[in-house]
């Protein structure tokens, strides 16, 4: 089957993907990683929690759980698929970018379901659920937000310098972000550190020893914490896909030939070209694509646009045509063998 025959059999897998009711086996959550910190010689302070309530003494020295990442799972009773599906989000986001889609529709952990899969999504460490610690004594670096308007140029909804304000900004035409829902999408924005990343690979590496043998899907970020997670465990990860990730020095330095029996699938949406630091992002990529494909493991570039999908943003399973790209990712696990 060549490429464009491979790429019409996935369209009509799906157009055809049904609508199907699921059973689940259990629902539950965790947290995992982190560890205990010892906090001494603050000043304690006396807070009043509720207008007009007592007034109460806080002593901030003590024992404290800091670095622990939170996971939340949905196990079918009768999965298709092989494994479950880890998914692992992005910088200054949270596991909601794998829930329900801004506008409303289901999001692909829904789809990913349907199609068979159980499916496990995780907050990383200091964003959602996994918590807070304490800045400066316990994250040494302050907490960064995200703009609307980086945002919106940043994800490729409009291009560089296009976000004036929440009433004059002007999107790529053709985008299929759902322009309606931006500033819906703009409130799951979380706090990130820059100084917490070697704590989240432990968490994520903790979270594979005891959730798999699985699939790994992680975005933008949680690329780069995905690959050196299937490196330090490449018996545990069955297939690795990587939607629009970061890049990083790590594709460079390690040694890739231990996933010789990972596939690897890459996917990459539209207007990259128009931004310089996308241009270098997407060339570190490519580089790391060849040097999997070097090193003797089976990595794809899924170019959307290469294929006639266009208008994607950097969030494209929020995108209108997020289905379609999502059923194009579960006929590649298909391909790969890995559903019953």
């Amino acid at each position: 089957m060549n490429r464009i025959q491979a790429f019409v059999c996935c369209l009509a897998l799906t157009a055809a993907m049904p609508a199907v009711a699921y059973e689940v086996e259990e629902v539950g959550s965790f947290h995992i990683g982190g560890k205990q910190v010892t906090l001494s010689g603050l000043p304690a302070r006396d807070v009043q929690f509720v207008p007009g309530g007592l007034t109460t003494r806080v002593d901030p020295n003590g024992e404290f759980e800091a670095g622990q990442m939170y996971v939340q799972f949905v196990k079918l009773a009768k999965p298709a698929a092989r494994y479950p599906m880890l998914m692992w989000h992005g910088g200054g986001l949270t596991g909601v970018t794998w829930e329900t889609k801004p506008d409303g529709k289901p999001g692909w952990q829904q789809y990913f379901l349907k199609a068979g899969h159980s499916v496990t999504v995780s907050d990383a460490v200091e964003r959602g659920r996994a918590s807070w610690a304490r800045y400066p004594e316990i994250y040494k670096s302050e907490p960064v937000f995200r703009t609307k308007k980086e945002a919106w140029e940043l994800f490729r909804i409009g291009p560089d310098g296009s976000y004036t304000d929440a009433t004059n900004r002007r999107h790529h035409a053709g985008t299929q972000f759902p322009l309606e829902a931006f500033d819906q999408f703009g409130k799951q924005g979380v706090a990130r550190w820059v100084d917490t990343d070697q704590v989240t690979q432990d968490s994520y590496n903790q979270l594979v020893q005891r959730a798999c043998p699985c699939t790994l899907m992680a975005h933008s970020q949680g690329g780069p914490f995905a690959a050196a997670a299937a490196l330090a465990a490449p018996d545990k990860i069955k297939a690795l896909i990587l939607v629009e990730p970061s890049a990083t020095t790590l594709y460079a330095q390690a040694n890739w030939a231990a996933l010789k029996g990972v596939p690897v699938l890459v996917v990459y949406g539209d207007y990259w070209k128009d931004s310089p630091r996308w241009v270098k992002t997407r060339a570190s990529v490519d580089n790391f694509v060849k040097t999997l494909q070097a090193a003797g493991a089976k990595a794809e570039m899924m170019d959307l646009p290469a294929r006639g999908i266009a208008g994607n943003s950097h969030m494209l399973m929020m995108d209108h045509n997020s289905d379609q790209i999502a059923g194009l990712i579960q006929a590649w696990l298909a391909g790969q063998g890995l559903m019953k």
